[in-house]
C-alpha cells in the first residue's frame, strides 16, 4: 500500500513520469523511500545497526541518504535527490516535496556531540512543504503547512503556515498570499552581508555629504576669486582652459535617485 502510494504520487506530481514502471526503475528518490521504509523498520524495533547499514546501502545506490530514525510522511516526493540529506531526529509530513541538495540537518547541536544524542536535533516539515533545491532548514525548529523553501535559502527559525521563505538567513516574504513587511534580524544569527553593505553605505553617504560640502566652499571661494580679480589684480585671473582648474567652477552633480537599490537590498535584508 505505502510503495503504490508513493508510486501514484510521483506520477501526479512529476510531469515527466509516464508510467509506474518507469518511476519503479528510474527513479532515486522511490528507491530511496523503498530503502528507508526497511531502514526504518529495523531501527524502531531495535535493529539499530542492520537499519544504519541498509540507510547506507540506499546512499550508495541513490545518492539519498535519510536516517533510518528519521520521520518520513505519506505521499513524499524526493525528486532527483542527488545530495539530499535527512537527519535523525527529522520529521517530514505528508504530501512534501524536497528537491535535489536538500538538507534537514541539526545545525548547532551537531557540533555538541554525544551530548545532544537522543535529543530532538532535526526539523520537522509540516504537511505539503516544498523544499526547493540546495536549501537548508537546521536545527530543531518547525516548517508549518503548505510552506514553500526558496532554492538556497538557508532556515534557522520556526515558519508559520502558508508562508513562502526565501534568503540567507531564510527570511519570510509572503504569508497567506500578502507580502510581510520586513523583519528585524535575529540578534543571534546576524545578516552579516547585509549589516556591511548598510555601513559601506552610511560611509558613502557620508563621503558624498563631505565631497557636496567641499565644492560647495570651492565654488564660493572661486566667486571670491574673481570678484578680487576683477576689482584688484586682474592679472591673477584663473586659466579656465588649465584642466587643473576646469572643476572648480563645475556645478555640483550628485543627483539623488528615487529608490536608491542599496535601500531596496537592505529593506528586504529587514535592516
Amino acid at each position: 500500500m505505502y510503495l503504490r502510494e508513493s508510486l501514484d504520487n510521483i506520477l501526479a506530481k512529476d510531469p515527466a513520469a509516464r508510467s509506474r514502471l518507469e518511476v519503479i526503475l528510474c527513479y532515486p528518490g522511490f528507491h530511496a523511500l523503498f530503502f528507508h521504509k526497511i531502514a526504518n523498520t529495523l531501527w524502531k524495533s531495535g535493529f539499530r545497526t542492520p537499519g544504519r547499514l541498509i540507510s547506507h546501502i540506499g546512499r550508495v545506490f541513490t545518492g539519498i541518504e535519510i536516517h533510518p530514525g528519521a520521520t518520513i510522511g505519506r505521499k513524499v516526493f524526493i525528486d532527483h535527490g542527488m545530495g539530499v540529506v535527512i537527519g535523525e531526529t527529522a520529521e517530514v509530513g505528508d504530501d512534501c516535496v524536497i528537491y535535489q541538495g536538500v538538507t534537514l540537518g541539526a545545525g548547532a547541536a551537531a557540533r555538541q556531540g554525544a551530548i545532544s544524542r537522543d535529543t530532538k536535533r532535526h526539523p520537522t516539515l509540516g504537511k505539503g512543504v516544498i523544499v526547493g533545491s540546495g536549501a537548508e532548514i537546521q536545527g530543531a525548529i518547525t516548517v508549518g503547512d503548505n510552506v514553500r523553501v526558496a532554492s538556497r535559502s538557508i532556515v534557522l527559525k520556526d515558519v508559520p503556515d502558508n508562508s513562502v521563505v526565501v534568503g540567507v538567513p531564510g527570511r519570510v516574504i509572503y504569508r497567506n498570499g500578502e507580502r510581510v513587511a520586513p523583519e528585524k534580524p535575529q540578534e543571534d544569527v546576524p545578516d552579516i552581508e547585509a549589516q556591511a553593505i548598510k555601513s559601506l553605505h552610511s560611509k558613502l553617504s557620508e563621503l558624498e555629504g563631505t565631497v557636496r560640502d567641499l565644492k560647495g566652499k570651492l565654488k564660493q571661494q572661486s566667486k571670491e576669486l574673481e570678484v578680487f580679480k576683477d576689482k584688484v589684480c586682474p592679472e591673477l585671473a584663473l586659466d579656465t582652459s588649465d584642466p587643473a582648474n576646469s572643476g572648480i567652477n563645475s556645478s555640483v552633480d550628485l543627483k539623488s535617485v528615487d529608490q536608491d537599490p542599496v535601500d531596496v537590498f537592505l529593506q528586504g535584508a529587514g535592516i
